[in-house]
């Protein structure tokens, strides 16, 4: 009998411990999102299965380019995935199809070099926006599928969840993402 308490108290022992490995992953450091929607195509398309990075933006601040997960501003009980364009205190304007940013490091604009999106793309709207402290500009890459900061403005900091860091499945398209912002210099 004493050996088969013995044996319970380890299955339970083990148990526990994963739980706990699970709970703490989970809630502090990263956590799994599907991709639902076309908004992020070529790039991600529904069915996506990624691992989203939590703890990076505790250390950090966001950067223009990274693909983020948050909640939209007015509706706390979805997820988004975009990509973040324009960040606090920068002035984004969209005109003749083309992301212009206005920065403290380039207060005459540039036109962001968006080599990740398809070449035939081309925005039709027109939208001038200046972001305040601690707030960030997204967009989908499939600009006309996607419902995004042109739509609803911009996103509060506070609703970020997380950075995109690996795409799990399907196996044939499984990638780890750098995320790279040196990628996003201007023209």
């Amino acid at each position: 009998m004493k050996a088969f308490l013995l044996a319970i108290w380890e299955v339970a022992e083990v148990v526990l411990v994963a739980a706990v490995t699970v709970f703490v992953v989970r809630t502090f450091l990263a956590q799994p999102f599907l991709v639902s929607g076309a908004s992020m195509e070529p790039n991600f398309s529904s069915g996506n299965y990624l691992l989203v990075d939590e703890i990076t933006y505790r250390f950090r601040e966001p950067q223009r380019g990274e693909v983020v997960i948050f909640r939209p501003p007015g509706n706390p009980s979805v997820y988004y995935i975009k990509r973040i364009i324009g960040l606090p205190t920068e002035r984004v304007l969209i005109n003749n199809g083309e992301v212009h940013l206005f920065t403290k490091e380039h207060p005459e604009g540039f036109v962001l070099n968006e080599h990740y999106l398809e070449a035939s793309l081309k925005m039709e709207n027109t939208l001038d926006v200046t972001l305040d402290k601690g707030q960030y500009f997204v967009m989908g890459d499939n600009r006309d599928f996607s419902y995004d900061s042109r739509s609803w403005g911009p996103l509060p900091e506070k609703n970020l969840l997380g950075l995109v860091r690996l795409r799990l499945l399907p196996v044939t398209e499984a990638q780890v993402y750098n995320n790279a912002p040196l990628l996003f210099e201007a023209q």
